[in-house]
Protein backbone atom coordinates (compact mmCIF):
# COMPACT_ATOMS: atom_id res chain seq x y z
CA UNK A 1 0.00 0.00 0.00
CA UNK A 2 3.04 2.89 0.35
CA UNK A 3 3.18 2.83 -3.29
CA UNK A 4 -0.54 3.71 -3.80
CA UNK A 5 -0.18 5.85 -0.86
CA UNK A 6 2.74 7.63 -2.30
CA UNK A 7 0.68 8.01 -5.80
CA UNK A 8 -2.48 9.73 -3.89
CA UNK A 9 0.12 11.95 -1.89
CA UNK A 10 1.58 13.37 -5.44
CA UNK A 11 -1.54 13.60 -7.24
CA UNK A 12 -3.61 15.33 -4.74
CA UNK A 13 -0.57 17.16 -4.15
CA UNK A 14 -0.05 18.70 -7.49
CA UNK A 15 -3.69 19.78 -7.34
CA UNK A 16 -2.95 21.89 -4.63
CA UNK A 17 -4.03 20.43 -1.33
CA UNK A 18 -2.29 22.36 1.40
CA UNK A 19 -1.03 19.56 4.06
CA UNK A 20 -2.43 21.89 6.77
CA UNK A 21 -5.88 21.29 6.17
CA UNK A 22 -5.30 17.35 7.07
CA UNK A 23 -7.80 16.26 9.48
CA UNK A 24 -7.66 13.51 12.29
CA UNK A 25 -9.74 10.74 10.32
CA UNK A 26 -9.37 7.19 11.28
CA UNK A 27 -6.04 5.91 9.33
CA UNK A 28 -7.13 3.92 5.72
CA UNK A 29 -10.39 4.85 6.48
CA UNK A 30 -13.05 7.38 4.90
CA UNK A 31 -15.75 9.37 6.74
CA UNK A 32 -18.36 11.60 5.57
CA UNK A 33 -20.06 14.41 6.92
CA UNK A 34 -23.55 13.51 8.22
CA UNK A 35 -24.82 17.26 8.84
CA UNK A 36 -24.45 20.32 6.88
CA UNK A 37 -23.15 22.45 9.98
CA UNK A 38 -21.57 21.96 13.26
CA UNK A 39 -23.58 20.02 15.35
CA UNK A 40 -25.26 22.08 17.77
CA UNK A 41 -25.12 21.06 21.33
CA UNK A 42 -26.92 23.36 24.11
CA UNK A 43 -24.23 25.39 25.90
CA UNK A 44 -25.47 24.40 29.32
CA UNK A 45 -25.88 20.53 28.42
CA UNK A 46 -22.44 18.43 29.33
CA UNK A 47 -20.78 17.13 26.25
CA UNK A 48 -20.96 13.77 25.80
CA UNK A 49 -17.77 11.60 25.81
CA UNK A 50 -15.26 8.75 27.46
CA UNK A 51 -17.21 8.10 30.74
CA UNK A 52 -20.20 9.76 30.32
CA UNK A 53 -23.54 7.78 30.89
CA UNK A 54 -24.80 6.44 27.89
CA UNK A 55 -28.19 8.00 26.84
CA UNK A 56 -31.12 5.54 26.82
CA UNK A 57 -32.26 4.27 23.50
CA UNK A 58 -35.48 5.86 21.79
CA UNK A 59 -35.64 4.35 18.17
CA UNK A 60 -38.38 3.57 16.35
CA UNK A 61 -37.83 1.16 13.55
CA UNK A 62 -35.83 -2.16 14.06
CA UNK A 63 -35.77 -3.20 11.09
CA UNK A 64 -33.61 -6.19 11.50
CA UNK A 65 -33.13 -8.13 14.85
CA UNK A 66 -29.82 -10.15 14.02
CA UNK A 67 -32.15 -13.19 12.81
CA UNK A 68 -34.27 -12.71 16.13
CA UNK A 69 -31.53 -13.45 18.06
CA UNK A 70 -31.95 -9.84 19.66
CA UNK A 71 -34.33 -7.73 21.39
CA UNK A 72 -35.22 -4.17 20.50
CA UNK A 73 -33.42 -2.22 23.56
CA UNK A 74 -34.04 0.93 25.24
CA UNK A 75 -32.19 0.47 28.66
CA UNK A 76 -28.89 -0.89 28.72
CA UNK A 77 -28.23 -4.06 30.83
CA UNK A 78 -25.53 -4.22 33.41
CA UNK A 79 -22.55 -6.51 32.23
CA UNK A 80 -23.55 -6.20 28.47
CA UNK A 81 -21.60 -4.08 26.30
CA UNK A 82 -23.50 -2.18 23.02
CA UNK A 83 -22.54 -0.60 19.95
CA UNK A 84 -24.62 2.10 18.90
CA UNK A 85 -23.34 2.97 15.54
CA UNK A 86 -24.77 5.42 13.33
CA UNK A 87 -25.05 5.11 9.03
CA UNK A 88 -27.28 5.77 6.33
CA UNK A 89 -27.99 4.53 2.58
CA UNK A 90 -26.20 7.16 0.94
CA UNK A 91 -23.03 6.66 3.51
CA UNK A 92 -20.16 4.73 1.30
CA UNK A 93 -17.99 4.36 3.87
CA UNK A 94 -21.03 3.58 6.19
CA UNK A 95 -22.05 0.56 3.30
CA UNK A 96 -18.51 -0.44 3.43
CA UNK A 97 -18.59 -1.11 6.82
CA UNK A 98 -21.66 -3.35 6.63
CA UNK A 99 -19.66 -6.58 6.14
CA UNK A 100 -17.22 -6.13 9.01
CA UNK A 101 -20.04 -5.55 11.43
CA UNK A 102 -21.74 -8.21 10.83
CA UNK A 103 -18.47 -10.28 10.87
CA UNK A 104 -18.25 -8.56 15.03
CA UNK A 105 -21.93 -9.78 15.86
CA UNK A 106 -20.72 -13.28 14.44
CA UNK A 107 -17.25 -13.24 16.25
CA UNK A 108 -18.80 -12.03 19.43
CA UNK A 109 -22.77 -13.60 19.51
CA UNK A 110 -23.27 -15.55 22.98
CA UNK A 111 -20.75 -12.88 24.59
CA UNK A 112 -23.44 -10.45 25.40
CA UNK A 113 -22.21 -7.92 22.69
CA UNK A 114 -25.30 -6.20 21.04
CA UNK A 115 -24.60 -4.14 17.41
CA UNK A 116 -27.38 -1.41 17.00
CA UNK A 117 -26.69 0.45 13.70
CA UNK A 118 -29.23 3.86 13.68
CA UNK A 119 -30.33 5.58 10.46
CA UNK A 120 -32.12 8.43 10.51
CA UNK A 121 -33.90 7.86 7.07
CA UNK A 122 -37.58 7.40 6.49
CA UNK A 123 -38.43 3.93 7.26
CA UNK A 124 -39.22 3.15 3.40
CA UNK A 125 -36.02 4.35 2.11
CA UNK A 126 -33.92 1.90 4.42
CA UNK A 127 -36.53 -1.12 3.73
CA UNK A 128 -36.13 -0.30 0.02
CA UNK A 129 -31.72 -0.25 0.18
CA UNK A 130 -32.04 -3.33 2.48
CA UNK A 131 -34.08 -5.18 -0.37
CA UNK A 132 -30.86 -3.78 -3.56
CA UNK A 133 -28.66 -6.82 -4.79
CA UNK A 134 -25.33 -6.53 -3.83
CA UNK A 135 -22.26 -9.12 -4.31
CA UNK A 136 -20.45 -10.29 -1.51
CA UNK A 137 -17.12 -10.91 -0.49
CA UNK A 138 -16.91 -14.14 -2.37
CA UNK A 139 -18.58 -12.51 -5.26
CA UNK A 140 -21.54 -14.21 -5.11
CA UNK A 141 -25.25 -12.29 -5.72
CA UNK A 142 -26.78 -11.29 -2.02
CA UNK A 143 -28.69 -8.33 -0.68
CA UNK A 144 -27.46 -5.78 2.22
CA UNK A 145 -30.70 -7.43 3.91
CA UNK A 146 -28.68 -10.20 4.26
CA UNK A 147 -25.45 -9.16 4.52
CA UNK A 148 -26.68 -7.51 7.99
CA UNK A 149 -28.65 -9.77 9.06
CA UNK A 150 -26.43 -10.66 12.16
CA UNK A 151 -26.99 -7.67 14.25
CA UNK A 152 -29.65 -5.18 15.02
CA UNK A 153 -30.21 -2.48 11.94
CA UNK A 154 -32.44 0.43 12.96
CA UNK A 155 -33.97 4.08 12.21
CA UNK A 156 -34.90 6.51 13.32
CA UNK A 157 -36.34 9.11 11.79
CA UNK A 158 -37.31 11.89 14.38
CA UNK A 159 -33.34 11.73 15.40
CA UNK A 160 -33.68 11.62 18.59
CA UNK A 161 -30.98 9.33 19.29
CA UNK A 162 -28.73 11.28 16.22
CA UNK A 163 -29.45 13.88 18.99
CA UNK A 164 -28.60 12.06 21.87
CA UNK A 165 -25.25 10.85 20.65
CA UNK A 166 -23.96 12.08 17.74
CA UNK A 167 -25.20 15.80 18.54
CA UNK A 168 -24.34 15.70 21.94
CA UNK A 169 -20.75 14.14 21.51
CA UNK A 170 -20.11 16.85 19.00
CA UNK A 171 -19.57 14.19 16.03
CA UNK A 172 -20.36 15.18 12.39
CA UNK A 173 -18.87 12.20 10.30
CA UNK A 174 -20.69 8.98 9.97
CA UNK A 175 -20.31 6.13 10.24
CA UNK A 176 -19.18 6.51 13.65
CA UNK A 177 -19.45 4.17 16.55
CA UNK A 178 -20.02 4.51 20.48
CA UNK A 179 -19.16 1.54 22.42
CA UNK A 180 -21.33 1.34 25.83
CA UNK A 181 -19.38 -0.55 28.52
CA UNK A 182 -20.83 -2.90 30.93
CA UNK A 183 -21.49 -0.52 33.59
CA UNK A 184 -23.49 1.56 31.05
CA UNK A 185 -21.08 4.02 30.04
CA UNK A 186 -19.13 5.66 27.36
CA UNK A 187 -16.00 3.36 26.86
CA UNK A 188 -14.93 4.05 23.19
CA UNK A 189 -16.19 6.83 20.29
CA UNK A 190 -14.76 6.25 16.55
CA UNK A 191 -14.88 4.64 13.25
CA UNK A 192 -16.55 1.21 13.21
CA UNK A 193 -13.74 -0.26 11.14
CA UNK A 194 -11.46 0.68 14.20
CA UNK A 195 -13.24 -0.60 16.93
CA UNK A 196 -12.02 -4.49 17.27
CA UNK A 197 -9.18 -4.28 19.69
CA UNK A 198 -11.15 -2.33 22.14
CA UNK A 199 -13.98 -3.42 22.08
CA UNK A 200 -12.48 -6.94 22.24
CA UNK A 201 -10.56 -5.33 25.46
CA UNK A 202 -13.83 -4.23 26.66
CA UNK A 203 -15.49 -7.68 26.15
CA UNK A 204 -12.25 -9.01 28.84
CA UNK A 205 -12.61 -6.40 31.18
CA UNK A 206 -8.85 -5.30 30.04
CA UNK A 207 -9.97 -1.77 28.88
CA UNK A 208 -8.33 1.35 29.91
CA UNK A 209 -11.15 3.67 29.70
CA UNK A 210 -9.26 6.47 31.66
CA UNK A 211 -6.04 6.31 28.88
CA UNK A 212 -8.32 6.14 26.37
CA UNK A 213 -10.46 9.45 27.26
CA UNK A 214 -7.29 11.11 27.66
CA UNK A 215 -5.97 10.57 24.03
CA UNK A 216 -10.02 10.98 22.65
CA UNK A 217 -10.06 14.69 23.85
CA UNK A 218 -6.58 15.27 22.87
CA UNK A 219 -7.38 13.98 19.65
CA UNK A 220 -10.65 16.57 19.48
CA UNK A 221 -8.55 19.60 20.53
CA UNK A 222 -6.07 18.66 18.12
CA UNK A 223 -8.98 18.88 15.29
CA UNK A 224 -9.93 22.26 16.51
CA UNK A 225 -6.14 22.95 16.41
CA UNK A 226 -5.82 22.36 12.52
CA UNK A 227 -8.93 24.17 11.55
CA UNK A 228 -7.75 27.17 13.44
CA UNK A 229 -4.02 26.63 11.67
CA UNK A 230 -5.62 26.34 8.85
CA UNK A 231 -7.59 29.93 9.00
CA UNK A 232 -4.55 31.32 10.06
CA UNK A 233 -2.48 30.31 7.46
CA UNK A 234 -5.34 31.06 4.68
CA UNK A 235 -5.17 34.71 5.94
CA UNK A 236 -1.12 35.16 6.41
CA UNK A 237 -1.09 35.32 10.05
CA UNK A 238 1.78 32.95 10.37
CA UNK A 239 3.24 34.48 13.42
CA UNK A 240 -0.38 33.96 15.44
CA UNK A 241 -0.26 29.86 13.99
CA UNK A 242 2.98 29.57 15.71
CA UNK A 243 2.23 31.05 18.87
CA UNK A 244 -0.74 28.53 19.13
CA UNK A 245 1.16 25.37 17.91
CA UNK A 246 3.92 26.71 21.00
CA UNK A 247 0.59 26.91 23.27
CA UNK A 248 -0.17 23.31 22.12
CA UNK A 249 3.09 21.98 22.82
CA UNK A 250 3.75 23.47 25.82
CA UNK A 251 1.22 21.08 27.17
CA UNK A 252 1.44 17.26 27.99
CA UNK A 253 0.05 15.97 24.65
CA UNK A 254 0.62 11.90 23.21
CA UNK A 255 3.50 11.77 21.11
CA UNK A 256 1.60 11.40 17.60
CA UNK A 257 -0.15 14.41 18.17
CA UNK A 258 3.00 16.29 19.39
CA UNK A 259 5.21 15.06 16.51
CA UNK A 260 2.35 16.49 13.82
CA UNK A 261 1.98 19.57 16.01
CA UNK A 262 6.17 19.55 15.38
CA UNK A 263 5.55 19.03 12.23
CA UNK A 264 2.83 21.33 10.83
CA UNK A 265 4.55 24.20 12.87
CA UNK A 266 8.03 23.63 10.89
CA UNK A 267 5.65 23.78 7.63
CA UNK A 268 3.94 27.06 9.15
CA UNK A 269 7.35 28.89 9.44
CA UNK A 270 8.60 27.95 5.82
CA UNK A 271 5.36 29.20 4.56
CA UNK A 272 5.55 32.31 6.26
CA UNK A 273 9.17 32.72 4.89
CA UNK A 274 11.11 32.06 8.42
CA UNK A 275 13.59 30.36 7.46
CA UNK A 276 16.20 30.23 10.55
CA UNK A 277 18.79 27.63 11.74
CA UNK A 278 16.02 26.08 14.03
CA UNK A 279 14.16 25.28 10.15
CA UNK A 280 16.92 24.10 8.29
CA UNK A 281 18.52 21.58 11.23
CA UNK A 282 14.62 20.63 11.52
CA UNK A 283 14.35 19.77 8.09
CA UNK A 284 17.50 18.32 6.91
CA UNK A 285 16.74 15.71 10.21
CA UNK A 286 13.75 14.73 8.76
CA UNK A 287 15.45 14.10 5.55
CA UNK A 288 17.76 12.26 7.05
CA UNK A 289 15.50 10.06 9.14
CA UNK A 290 13.71 9.44 5.95
CA UNK A 291 16.62 7.66 4.06
CA UNK A 292 15.45 4.76 2.48
CA UNK A 293 11.78 5.66 2.39
CA UNK A 294 10.72 7.46 -0.88
CA UNK A 295 7.23 8.24 0.72
CA UNK A 296 8.63 10.18 3.30
CA UNK A 297 11.34 12.18 1.71
CA UNK A 298 8.60 12.60 -1.09
CA UNK A 299 6.13 14.16 1.88
CA UNK A 300 9.18 15.98 3.17
CA UNK A 301 10.27 17.42 -0.20
CA UNK A 302 6.73 18.19 -1.25
CA UNK A 303 6.23 20.59 1.88
CA UNK A 304 8.81 23.02 0.63
CA UNK A 305 6.89 23.41 -2.72
CA UNK A 306 3.77 24.08 -0.82
CA UNK A 307 6.16 26.53 1.41
CA UNK A 308 7.26 28.37 -1.93
CA UNK A 309 3.96 29.23 -3.00
CA UNK A 310 3.71 31.71 -0.14
CA UNK A 311 5.51 34.98 -1.47
CA UNK A 312 6.59 35.80 1.67
CA UNK A 313 9.22 32.32 1.38
CA UNK A 314 9.44 32.33 -2.29
CA UNK A 315 11.33 35.09 -1.52
CA UNK A 316 13.82 33.67 1.25
CA UNK A 317 17.13 32.84 0.22
CA UNK A 318 17.42 29.89 2.52
CA UNK A 319 13.70 28.28 1.36
CA UNK A 320 16.08 27.19 -2.17
CA UNK A 321 19.26 25.96 -0.03
CA UNK A 322 16.51 23.64 1.82
CA UNK A 323 14.70 22.58 -1.75
CA UNK A 324 18.21 21.85 -3.12
CA UNK A 325 19.15 19.42 0.31
CA UNK A 326 15.33 17.87 -0.91
CA UNK A 327 16.88 17.24 -4.60
CA UNK A 328 19.92 15.38 -3.56
CA UNK A 329 18.03 13.18 -0.75
CA UNK A 330 15.09 12.28 -2.93
CA UNK A 331 17.56 11.96 -6.34
CA UNK A 332 19.56 9.11 -4.16
CA UNK A 333 16.02 7.47 -3.66
CA UNK A 334 14.98 7.03 -6.68
CA UNK A 335 16.58 3.87 -8.19
CA UNK A 336 15.74 2.02 -4.97
CA UNK A 337 12.06 3.14 -5.03
CA UNK A 338 9.28 0.67 -6.57
CA UNK A 339 9.16 0.73 -10.19
CA UNK A 340 5.82 2.53 -10.19
CA UNK A 341 6.86 4.89 -8.08
CA UNK A 342 10.21 6.07 -9.72
CA UNK A 343 8.60 8.06 -12.55
CA UNK A 344 6.44 9.77 -9.85
CA UNK A 345 9.92 10.62 -7.52
CA UNK A 346 11.54 12.09 -10.50
CA UNK A 347 8.43 14.52 -10.95
CA UNK A 348 8.92 15.72 -8.02
CA UNK A 349 12.43 16.02 -8.28
CA UNK A 350 11.38 17.88 -11.82
CA UNK A 351 8.84 20.55 -9.74
CA UNK A 352 11.66 21.13 -7.18
CA UNK A 353 14.14 21.87 -9.82
CA UNK A 354 11.83 24.58 -11.01
CA UNK A 355 11.00 26.33 -7.86
CA UNK A 356 14.91 26.66 -7.52
CA UNK A 357 15.14 28.14 -11.22
CA UNK A 358 17.25 25.66 -12.84
CA UNK A 359 14.58 24.29 -16.08
CA UNK A 360 17.42 22.64 -17.74
CA UNK A 361 17.73 20.12 -14.92
CA UNK A 362 13.65 20.17 -14.50
CA UNK A 363 13.45 19.28 -17.88
CA UNK A 364 15.74 16.08 -17.43
CA UNK A 365 14.41 14.94 -14.25
CA UNK A 366 11.06 14.79 -16.02
CA UNK A 367 11.94 13.03 -19.21
CA UNK A 368 13.91 10.35 -16.71
CA UNK A 369 10.73 10.01 -14.90
CA UNK A 370 8.82 9.71 -18.42
CA UNK A 371 10.58 7.15 -19.60
CA UNK A 372 10.02 4.90 -16.65
CA UNK A 373 6.21 5.53 -16.51
CA UNK A 374 3.43 3.64 -17.86
CA UNK A 375 0.85 4.84 -20.24
CA UNK A 376 -1.09 6.42 -18.10
CA UNK A 377 1.13 8.38 -15.70
CA UNK A 378 3.54 8.85 -18.70
CA UNK A 379 0.55 11.27 -20.21
CA UNK A 380 0.15 13.49 -16.97
CA UNK A 381 4.25 13.73 -16.77
CA UNK A 382 4.40 14.71 -20.61
CA UNK A 383 1.92 17.39 -20.14
CA UNK A 384 3.93 18.71 -17.51
CA UNK A 385 7.39 18.35 -19.25
CA UNK A 386 5.89 20.45 -22.46
CA UNK A 387 4.87 23.58 -19.69
CA UNK A 388 8.59 23.16 -18.79
CA UNK A 389 10.08 23.51 -22.34
CA UNK A 390 7.89 26.56 -22.77
CA UNK A 391 8.36 28.28 -19.99
CA UNK A 392 12.50 27.78 -20.69
CA UNK A 393 11.65 28.79 -24.53
CA UNK A 394 10.17 32.18 -22.85
CA UNK A 395 13.17 32.36 -20.47
CA UNK A 396 15.83 31.83 -23.22
CA UNK A 397 14.40 34.29 -25.62
CA UNK A 398 14.11 36.88 -22.48
CA UNK A 399 17.54 36.66 -21.66
CA UNK A 400 18.85 36.42 -25.68
CA UNK A 401 16.79 39.91 -25.79
CA UNK A 402 18.25 41.47 -22.68
CA UNK A 403 21.65 40.52 -24.39
CA UNK A 404 20.60 42.17 -27.74
CA UNK A 405 19.54 45.43 -25.69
Amino acid sequence: MKSLNLRLLLLFAFCGVAAITVLWFPAGQDQVLALESEPKVDAEAELLSIGSAAPELDIEHWVQNGNGFFKPVTKFEPGKVYVVEFWATWCGPCISSMPHLAELQNKLRGQNVQIVSVSDEPLEVVTEFLNRKTTNAAGEETTFAEITAAYCLTTDPDRSTHDDYMEAAKQSGIPTAFIVGKDGKIEWIGHPMEMDEPLAQIVADSWNRNEFAELFVAKQTFTQTVQRLSQLAQRGRFPEAIELIDAELAKKLPDEIALQLSNFRLQLKMMGGMIDEDVVASFNERLKNAQGDAVGVARIAYSLLQASQNPAAKETPGLKALMVSAIESLSKEVETAEAEIQPLVLDTVAHLYEATGDLEAAIKAQEAGIERANPATKERLTAYLEQLKETKEKADAASESDKDK
